[in-house]
This record gives structure tokens, sequence and C-alpha cells, in this order.
């Protein structure tokens, strides 16, 4: 599949804590990172599978090209979703977008592109068949 359409979008609650903000009173720019992170794993959930069966098939997604643009700043105790989709499913690489919201406000936009490696050699592998067939099967019954 590429250039998944429609999109299936996950929602992916944050309170901002102290500990995210910077001298300024606002979320540091690389917390944004940790919230994507947070969000990839909920959908991963969402689509019925943890990190537990990426060691069970013996493959990782490392984190090959980052991308954010900051629109607004994220202060201490916002309640923020971080909005994430599947939008490119590759053999051997997926990439996400993402939006994080406050409320009706877009405070950052981007996206992350993941290789699917073999754990033990860090060679370049297919997605595992189960979660290929997870994904085109959500996009599929959304599309109906």
């Amino acid at each position: 599949m590429n250039q998944n359409t429609p999109f299936y979008e996950y929602g992916y609650p944050i309170r901002v804590i102290f500990g995210d903000t910077d001298q300024m009173g606002v979320v540091y720019y690389g917390n944004y990172m940790r919230y994507f992170e947070g969000a990839r794993a909920g959908l991963l959930r969402d689509y019925g599978y943890s990190g537990k069966d990426l060691e069970r098939w013996g493959v990782g997604f490392p984190v090959v090209t980052v991308h954010a643009d900051y629109k607004l700043p994220a202060f201490y105790e916002d309640e923020l979703t971080v909005v994430v989709w599947i939008s490119e499913q590759r053999g051997a690489s997926l990439q996400f977008d993402y939006r994080i919201e406050r409320g009706a406000d877009i405070l950052v936009t981007g996206r992350t592109r993941h290789a699917c490696i073999r754990s033990q050699s860090g060679r370049p592998t297919r997605v595992p068949k189960e979660l290929a067939m997870a994904i085109d099967s959500r996009l599929s019954s959304m599309a109906s």
C-alpha cells in the first residue's frame, strides 16, 4: 500500500508536566519527539499489538527520518492530543504523520519514517505480515 487513504487517525492524550517545560515555561522542542513516540506506541496497541510483539517477531523500527513544524507553544498543565496515522506503508518501512492539538489549535505537525529491521542483524526486512495485514484491514474497513 502506498499513501494510505483514507487515514485511520488515533488520538493519544498528553498532559504537559513541569519537567517537559524549559526555562521560558514552554514545552522544550525535543519533548515533542517523546510525544510522537507515545502516540506511535498507542496506535500500535490500538491495532492490537505492542512492542512485545515486535520483540517476538524479531524486528525493530528505528527512526530514520524525523521532521517537525512548530506552530504554537504548549505550556505546563496543557491538555494535548497527539493525533497519529500511518501515511505510508512500504515493504520495509512505515511513515507516521502527527498533529498535536490543544483544543482547536494545532501546535505541531510532523512525521517520522521508520525502517523495519531484523533485531539481531540490523538488516532491513519486510514489515511483519500480521502488522501489515492489520494496517490494510483497518484502512479497508474505513474505505467501505
